[in-house]
């Protein structure tokens, strides 16, 4: 395998994405795994006493979205939606939580603090995403073409 063939799209094993994301997707669900994973399911386990209902709706729902990563390894392109809530609601709380704390010099010392260095990974998703890809899957809800010059996909696919 060449470094040069990661670049270009792979027409018949994903769908015209490039392998370097899926790849990188992949590996974004292991890091989730290996992150999410590992710091929702101790809290989860290891809680004592009442819950605060946000609060364990939140752990709740980071704990259910790294058993779908589990998948996210193997299928990939199927758990774009995945990817898609991750970049969302991380993007939405830099925007709503932390810009404000930061523009008026109260972010560091705030509780907010540790969470948003935490958030500002989202670059990974948002660069591992084939958005070209995820836009006429999931928004156009059409499966995409091949540009021109690419190879037409094989019957026994049918």
């Amino acid at each position: 395998m060449r470094i040069a063939s990661l670049f270009r799209p792979d027409y018949e094993r994903y769908d015209g994405v490039r392998p370097i994301n899926v790849y990188l997707l992949r590996l974004l669900f292991v890091l989730m795994v290996a992150f999410v994973a590992t710091d929702a399911w101790n809290t989860i386990l290891t809680h004592e006493g009442p819950w605060n209902h946000r609060e364990a709706a939140a752990w709740c729902m980071w704990a259910s979205y790294s058993l779908l990563a589990i998948l996210g390894v193997f299928y990939p392109l199927k758990l774009i939606p995945i990817v898609a809530f991750d970049i969302l609601y991380k993007l939405v709380w830099l925007a709503i939580v932390a810009y404000p704390l930061w523009r008026t010099n109260t972010l560091v010392g705030s509780p907010a603090e540790e969470m948003t260095y935490a958030f500002l990974w989202v670059v990974l998703p948002i660069v591992a995403m084939p958005w070209g890809y995820a836009f006429k899957r999931y928004v156009l809800n059409r499966a995409p073409e091949p540009p021109r010059g690419a190879p037409a996909p094989s019957m026994a696919a049918a």
